[in-house]
């Protein structure tokens, strides 16, 4: 083989080697960018989530302070009902 022969298969080889790292780092760059776009995608979906969670909490709570008002009014009721009722026997 002669040097001249050798020289350029060891470019073609570097060349190739080359475009071959190039490629590679193209394409984890690619999957880098799309895991950040799907992460970010992720986030804003977990903060409506998180929104709607709140809300839904806030809601309950309302709710349950309502009910315990309503509570309150039936039992005071019965209280008011046991006094009046003349068929019911006090202790004095």
């Amino acid at each position: 083989m002669s040097t001249t022969v050798v020289v350029v298969v060891v470019i073609v080889a570097v060349v190739v080697l080359a475009l071959v790292a190039f490629a590679a780092s193209r394409s984890r760059a690619r999957k880098l960018e799309e895991n950040r776009v799907e992460a970010r995608e992720d986030r804003e979906r977990a903060d409506t989530t998180a929104r709607k969670a709140e809300q839904a909490r806030l809601q309950a709570e309302e709710q349950a302070e309502q009910a315990r008002k309503q509570q309150a009014e039936a039992e005071e009721l019965r209280r008011h009902a046991e006094e009046i009722d003349p068929d019911t026997e006090t202790p004095e």
